[in-house]
């Protein structure tokens, strides 16, 4: 109720879509600056030779140290090309953006445990992925950020895009069509409500397309356009977003948020980008 009062800015006790929309604008810059500060933070701190880059060996190191591990012997055994047994489950004491949860797509922030092998893997593609060519293993201080904060960074953005068109492009033609990007599996349908759910699937999955990466109206999403789309700063990405909270908990059909829908569907709200705004989008990508 604090943040509804806080982003009813007229005070009228409900939240439009555009009141909602500039929450979320704001909540992004907010996010992108502390993202940016924390990162420059982190970067020193697993920088120990103060070279302006950071090596995948001093990253490990630092990551591992932070499960537990003693720093001079992982240094030690990572100098020397020796094997490291990692603990399969292992707890995820990992302070800042070295705890587990948000890094990996595999590992739920609800966990309290996760493989630390498979986190450590995951962490490693994710910073080949950081790594803008020529390819080195060797971050900047920028490459850091992307390699953190993947959603504060155009060409991870770029990367993104390219392995949708790729996943759903039967065509080769580099962009989208409606029936490619309606075409991926939903689920096995083996009954009515399955095959109900896979309809609702495709139905949301069109009016996205249509309404609002299909910028141009002409039947056809190119990269620019679900660049455009997926871009965390876009407003009017904003304004989509917030209309379709609303439209989750708005019962009486008024367009509004009334503070009684709000608390009515709290659990969807308190993991949404209304309330936690930094977390909601570092997930998404």
């Amino acid at each position: 109720m604090v943040i509804f009062s806080k982003v009813d800015v007229n005070g009228d006790r409900r939240i439009s879509a555009k009141e909602m929309q500039r929450w979320i604008v704001e909540k992004t810059a907010e996010h992108f600056q502390e993202a940016v500060e924390e990162s420059r933070a982190h970067f020193h701190a697993v920088d120990p030779d103060g070279d302006g880059r950071v090596s995948w060996e001093e990253y490990k190191v630092k990551f591992l140290v932070s499960k537990g591990h003693n720093e001079r012997e992982v240094a030690e055994k990572i100098k020397n090309n020796q094997e490291l047994k990692v603990d399969e489950e292992s707890e995820c004491r990992a302070p800042g953006p070295l705890r587990c949860g948000e890094h990996s797509g595999s590992v739920s922030r609800d966990s309290d445990a996760c493989g630390a092998q498979e986190v450590l893997e995951n962490l490693r593609d994710r910073w080949h992925q950081a790594d803008n060519p020529p390819p080195d293993l060797l971050l900047t201080e920028d490459e850091f950020l992307s390699f953190l904060h993947p959603e504060h960074s155009r060409g991870m953005l770029r990367f993104m895009v390219k392995e949708i068109v790729r996943d759903l492009d039967q065509d080769g033609d580099k962009q989208l069509s409606l029936s490619e990007f309606i075409s991926l599996p939903v689920g096995t349908v083996e009954n009515q409500r399955g095959q109900d759910m896979d309809d609702s699937w495709v139905r949301d999955r069109r009016k996205e397309f249509e309404e609002l990466i299909d910028s141009n109206h002409d039947g056809i999403v190119t990269m620019a356009e679900l660049e455009e789309y997926m871009d965390p700063m876009n407003e009017y990405n904003a304004l989509n977003e917030a209309k379709q909270m609303i439209a989750i908990a708005d019962e009486n059909q008024n367009q509004h948020l009334e503070p009684e829908e709000v608390l009515k569907y709290s659990e969807f709200f308190t993991g949404s980008k209304l309330v936690d705004y930094a977390r909601s989008v570092h997930e998404e990508f």
